[in-house]
């Protein structure tokens, strides 16, 4: 069985940056499924309180864990 399919690599991030770490990570592993998931819709991060952030941060994992 093709581990790819059962084991990915999740990237997420609340803007654009996440997108250089994604690039790298497909040059460094190219045989690996990388899922990316940008939080465009709840950005600007920097102004929202930790425990907000922790809960999308939570909400954000937990989809990407599925």
């Amino acid at each position: 069985m093709d581990l790819r399919l059962i084991h990915s690599i999740g990237v997420f991030d609340s803007g654009i940056g996440g997108l250089t770490v994604v690039r790298s990570l497909m040059e460094r592993l190219p045989f690996e499924n990388i899922i990316y998931f940008g939080d465009t819709a709840r950005v600007p991060y920097g102004v929202k309180s930790v425990e907000t952030i922790t809960q999308y941060a939570t909400e954000i994992t937990d989809y990407l864990l599925k």
